[in-house]
């Protein structure tokens, strides 16, 4: 199985092609609305303008490279903004296996979509690990570490739109998966109802960043590196305290931690 192409001779390579560069364009042009809707790049410039008004010293252009560096390995490679070892490997296992199922389907696309040239062994097994990953980290997230069923107690069915970016891009890798699975088989119709269904969980994964959490994989990285910059340059110490912290004002409260799931 994972040296299965399941993209070779499925369509003419220019229809599969033009699909793919039809998602990349609703993902750019979903999060430029998003950026426009949420005002996004305004408040991270009136942030930073406000910043600089309070800053102790000048950040200069190395450091800037350091910490953008910092922020890279840290915050984007390594998921360090999660307390909870359990959620960051399930969040690892998810990023990573999109990236690597996401590059692959692209290679297997453009560079492989007929079996006259027959796929390196690597990429297709490379496809179905990717999409593996994604279904380990996402089910483990959805069914024992979400917040909602972690902390409230509340069941792994109640649904809000910010899941839709989760449950589409568990839905995509589940019947990649499955169709893979099916065409090795045989299966004849049933491979073409898991394809059919994994064209539209994509299509739902791709077509709706606008109010899905998609876009907010790319703000991540701008606010922690923004949030490193002002501790460096001292504007973020003049902030208030967060609220977890205990009483300053001899009244002998003691709060409790906030919790991180």
């Amino acid at each position: 199985m994972l040296s299965h192409n399941p993209f070779a001779d499925l369509l003419p390579a220019a229809i599969m092609q033009t699909y793919v560069v039809l998602m990349f364009l609703l993902v750019v042009g979903g999060t430029l609305l998003d950026v426009i809707h949420k005002k996004s790049a305004k408040y991270f410039f009136q942030a930073g303008q406000k910043a600089q008004k309070s800053q102790t010293r000048s950040v200069g252009g190395g450091e800037k490279a350091s910490i953008a560096v910092k922020t890279a390995v840290n915050d984007v490679m390594l998921s360090g903004e999660f307390c909870n070892a359990r959620r960051r490997i399930a969040h690892l296992l998810g990023m990573y296996g999109f990236v690597i199922f996401l590059v692959t389907t692209v290679i297997l696309i453009f560079s492989y979509p007929t079996s006259a040239t027959a796929a390196p062994s690597l990429v297709t097994g490379l496809w179905h690990i990717g999409a593996l990953m994604v279904c380990v980290g996402g089910y483990w997230f959805w069914f024992f570490i979400r917040v909602d069923v972690a902390a409230e107690g509340n069941a792994w069915y109640r649904i809000m739109r910010a899941d839709l970016f989760i449950l589409a891009l568990l839905a995509t890798t589940t019947f990649a998966l499955i169709w893979s699975y099916l065409q090795i088989q045989g299966s004849g119709a049933w491979t073409t109802i898991a394809m059919i269904l994994f064209v539209i969980s994509s299509t739902t994964l791709f077509g709706t960043v606008l109010w899905s959490k998609f876009a907010h994989m790319f703000f991540k990285p701008a606010a922690a590196y923004q949030k490193r910059v002002q501790e460096a340059d001292g504007s973020r110490a003049n902030l208030p305290e967060p609220a977890d912290k205990p009483a300053q004002f001899g009244l002998g409260i003691k709060r409790e931690p906030a919790r991180h799931y």
